[in-house]
Formats: C-alpha cells, sequence, structure tokens
C-alpha cells in the first residue's frame, strides 16, 4: 500500500462520528483499490480482443449479462445491430421449444365423401434419413381411399428473403416448403472399385454413379477425362443435373432439389408409397375439423437444428409454428407476429428475415440475444437448454472449449466477414452468464477470429 494512505486499522474500532477522517479515508482506499467488474471486463477485452490486429478492422459488440441481478457487468457496442448470421437460429429454437409441444405436427387430415384430404405442415422430418419411424408413411401406406392434398396453406417463397441466389446449389441452402421430403435434398454417390480390380479394357464398368432417393429427374454426363473430382451441378430452376466424374474411390454430394410447390414432393411420394397423391384445391372448409399425425419428438428436431446449425431444420421449425398459431405457412407473418408479441420486449427493435440467419438482411444487437436467451432459461429451464445447444467440443463447438465442456453452450454464426457466438457461461465460481460476441466486417481467418473470442471467454470464466 502507498506510504501516504497507511492507517492503523484500529481506529475502527473509534466511533465513526468521532473520527470522520479515517472513516473517509477507509471510503477511499476501497474505492481506490478496487476496480469495477466493468472496469476489469473491460481490460479483459481490450487486451484479449479489441486491440488484437485480428480485430483492429472489424465492428465488434458484446454484451455481458448476469441473469441472477439483472444487470449488465459489461457492454461494448451492445445497443449496436450486426448481422447475427445462425445466431437466428436462437431465436427459431425458443420459438419451437414453446410453440411446437412434445412432438411434430406430421400430416393434418380430414376425411371427406371423396377420400382424404391431407393438410401439410411443413415437417422437415418426413422421409429424412435421420428419422427412421415415420409414422405419416405408415398412415399413406395403409390408406385404401383415395388421397388428396390441399396445399392452399402455403404461403411463403422456396427461398428466403435476402439469401444469396448463386448459393442454390449447396447442401446448407434447401429448399423451403409446406410438404418437404428426403430433407428436400438429393445424395449423388459415385463409387469406384480397387485400382488393383480395374480391367483396362472396360474402363467404365469399375465405376457407378447413382443417387439416394432415385429419381427420373434428367441427368446428363460432362464429358471431362481431366476431372479430379466428382462434382454434380443442378440447374438453377429446374431438376436437370449435370454429372461430372471424379477420381475419387468413393465421394458423395448433397444437392438441394428444386421443390416446385409440392410437385417434387409428390412425385417422390409416389414412388415410396406405392400410390398417387391428388393436389386438389378448396376441399375443405374453415369449419373442417383436422386431425393431426404427430412424427418426431419435438427435441430430436431441435437438438441437430442447434449442433450442427441446420438452416433446412430452422426454417421449417419457423414454418411450422406459422402453421400453428396463424394456420398458415407463412414465414413474414409469424415473424411479424412474434416480434409483437414474444419478443415485444426487445432492447431494440430488429430486423428479422428468415429462421436460419442465411439472410444479411437480419439485424439484431447483442443486448437482443441476451434478451432472448434470458427468457428462454426462464421458461424452459437450463436443463432442456444443455441438451439442445452445443457444449464445448461438441456441434459446431467441436474444436473450441474442448478443455471446458459443460461449462459453455452456446450458438456460433458464420457468414463471409461476420463472426457470432452467443450462449450460457458457468464460471468457475458456478456462476451462470448470458453472452453475446457478435464480429462483422471482419477480413481475416474465421477460425482465429474464433479462437480470440474463445480468449475472451474462457478468461471472463476464470475471473468470476
Amino acid at each position: 500500500m502507498l506510504p501516504f494512505l497507511t492507517f492503523d486499522f484500529r481506529l475502527l474500532t473509534y466511533n465513526v462520528k468521532r473520527t470522520p477522517f479515517y472513516f473517509l479515508l477507509l471510503t477511499f482506499s476501497f474505492v481506490f483499490f478496487s476496480c469495477s467488474t466493468q472496469q476489469r471486463i473491460n481490460a479483459i477485452a481490450t487486451k484479449s480482443v479489441l486491440k488484437d490486429s485480428t480485430l483492429s478492422n472489424a465492428h465488434v459488440g458484446i454484451s455481458l449479462y448476469d441473469p441472477s441481478t439483472g444487470k449488465y457487468l459489461y457492454s461494448h457496442n451492445s445497443d449496436k445491430f450486426f448481422v447475427p448470421a445462425s445466431n437466428i437460429k436462437i431465436l427459431s429454437c425458443y420459438l419451437g421449444m414453446k410453440y411446437l409441444g412434445d412432438s411434430l405436427p406430421g400430416i393434418k387430415y380430414a376425411v371427406t365423401d371423396k377420400g382424404v384430404v391431407l393438410v401439410p405442415t411443413g415437417d422437415p422430418s418426413l422421409l429424412h434419413a435421420e428419422y427412421k419411424r415415420q409414422p405419416v408413411i405408415d398412415f399413406l401406406q395403409k390408406e385404401q381411399r383415395p388421397i388428396f392434398i390441399d396445399n392452399s396453406i402455403w404461403k411463403s417463397e422456396a427461398l428466403g428473403s435476402g439469401w444469396s441466389w448463386d448459393d442454390y446449389n449447396d447442401y446448407y441452402m434447401v429448399e423451403r416448403s409446406s410438404l418437404p421430403v428426403y430433407g428436400n435434398v438429393i445424395h449423388w454417390i459415385q463409387e469406384r472399385e480397387e485400382p488393383a480390380k480395374y480391367d483396362s479394357s472396360q474402363p467404365d464398368v469399375s465405376v457407378s454413379i447413382y443417387s439416394s432417393p432415385e429419381v427420373n429427374w434428367k441427368v446428363r454426363f460432362n464429358p471431362d477425362d481431366n476431372a479430379k473430382k466428382f462434382y454434380v451441378q443442378r440447374q438453377k430452376d429446374e431438376n436437370v443435373f449435370t454429372i461430372t466424374e471424379g477420381k475419387e474411390l468413393k465421394k458423395d454430394q448433397e444437392l438441394p432439389f428444386v421443390t416446385h410447390g409440392i410437385q417434387s414432393a409428390l412425385e417422390l411420394l409416389k414412388d415410396t408409397i406405392g400410390k398417387e397423391i391428388i393436389p386438389t384445391e378448396q376441399a375443405l372448409t374453415r369449419n373442417t375439423k383436422l386431425q393431426t399425425i404427430f412424427s418426431q419428438p419435438t427435441d430430436s428436431l431441435l437438438k441437430p437444428m442447434m449442433h450442427r446449425s441446420d438452416n433446412f431444420y430452422a426454417e421449417q421449425v419457423l414454418l411450422m409454428v406459422s402453421g400453428i398459431r396463424l394456420g398458415k405457412l407463412d414465414d413474414g407473418k409469424i415473424i411479424d407476429s412474434v416480434l409483437k408479441s414474444d419478443f415485444k420486449d426487445m432492447p431494440q427493435s430488429p430486423v428479422w428475415a428468415d429462421g436460419s440467419g442465411l439472410s444479411r438482411y437480419n439485424l439484431f444487437t447483442p443486448q437482443d440475444f441476451v434478451f432472448v436467451l434470458d427468457k428462454m432459461k426462464t421458461e424452459f429451464g437450463m436443463d432442456r437448454i444443455k441438451n439442445l445447444f452445443s457444449t464445448g467440443g461438441s456441434g459446431t463447438l467441436g474444436t473450441y472449449y474442448k478443455n471446458d465442456s459443460a461449462s459453455i453452450y452456446a450458438k456460433t454464426g458464420t457468414l463471409s466477414g461476420v463472426v457470432c457466438l452467443s450462449g450460457f457461461l458457468y464460471t468457475d465460481k458456478g456462476k451462470l452468464l448470458i453472452f453475446s460476441f457478435l464480429v462483422n466486417n471482419h477480413h481475416g481467418s474465421t477460425a482465429a477470429i474464433r479462437r480470440k473470442v474463445e480468449d475472451f471467454i474462457l478468461s471472463i470464466r476464470h475471473s468470476y
């Protein structure tokens, strides 16, 4: 302690009224030597993130919140807007937890004098390889009456607002629909025999290229003898595929198909259930009583959605919630509705465009995400959240926080120039904190930035 602040603590035994000078001196000493929490965290943030060359030219927003006191421990640009990428899935997850119940509505139907009329729900688990049990398919295969389908519930577009159109051939930008089948993707597989088994006189016999599911759509082959990698290119608006043979022994590619509303789904369903489902319009009235066939446990969808950041699942969750709340599959209307109800108390009013975070139109603040996460914790509890969110060494956090499993539960977000992480942190002292760390407009290494965010989060964990 500095000499001029040295004093005898025995003075504290005096009556305060008799020793005002020493009481004041003690108070000053305490304030002088005790930095505020905000200042201490600011020092950590400045050292590990804000002054680091990796992020020096980027826009950074940080919000750290203590739900036990209802106070923010640290804020840096926390009320400023950022493109949040897949952190948007936190909102979709909340809505799924709240409105989808224990099980997903697989299909709705009514029995009429003409037969059975189906009403799609947007359930993405239908014929998805991830789900072996298929109650809807069992129902359709057993049904002996004519089967119709009324798709008037569909009020959205196949591709979301603000999506990059030239990503249509990539696995992460699957078309949305009211009746998804096989995850709205085709798996194309190339298998080549071992080189020792090659027959030089019949080189074509050694290569097999096929799809799962099998399709009758148009396929063309690109005769490129110099191609090293197997690749399939789909036409933008049609299910026409051009295949380039590669040199790999086994290679597969997951490719979104064009849904054409429900046309593609009905074609694939006919092959599966062995009967035709006939599109119809105005087959039902508002008073028609619909029955529901439930498909899968809700959390069996929300967990992979969060762990692998599945864009397709997230979009369909938002649409299913729309069907339950509004009676139609309308992403724009359900977003507007929940912003006026569930999320009406958000600290800042966001711009919200889709359910997955693919859109760069989305604009949220770190405080907005803290608000949703705190709401999720309060309404559903941490046990369920721990099951759904990735922790260290798992999911999209697979290469991060490996020594801190069960201390962090969070959702990543990544686009070109965007790195985000929002979630829950248990400190070394067992305190639960909520955080949101959003980075925009960087032009460095995504992995390097994630390591810097990791350094900050772990410093907070070990300090509190």
